[in-house]
């Protein structure tokens, strides 16, 4: 069975994060459940990234694992919430580079 792992990261890595997609599931065969890029143009409102972010939550909780895309070793605020949920949530944490979330 394929695993279902939802991309958290900064909206910075965007490019990595599409890139780490395929290669995801080309060549793990992982089901990969990406996140809503805005177009910079496009100006979302409170309401609606705040309905993002709910709905991300719901993507890490129908997943059997989270992939963070911490360039550089780079975590913000936002997705070191991801990752403590995930993990309440016992999902596998996989990342880019090693995680540290100390201060």
């Amino acid at each position: 069975m394929n695993k279902i792992v939802t991309l958290c990261g900064s909206m910075r890595f965007k490019k990595e994060m599409l890139y780490i997609s395929e290669k995801l599931e080309l060549k793990e065969k992982y089901l990969v459940i990406q996140c809503i890029y805005s177009n910079e143009d496009n100006k979302l409102t409170k309401e609606e990234i705040d309905l993002l972010g709910e709905l991300h939550y719901k993507k890490i909780e129908i997943s059997d694992a989270i992939f963070v895309v911490n360039v550089g070793g780079y975590i913000g605020q936002s997705t070191k919430n991801e990752i403590e949920y995930a993990r309440s949530l016992n999902k596998e944490i996989l990342s880019l580079e090693p995680i540290n979330l100390c201060p």
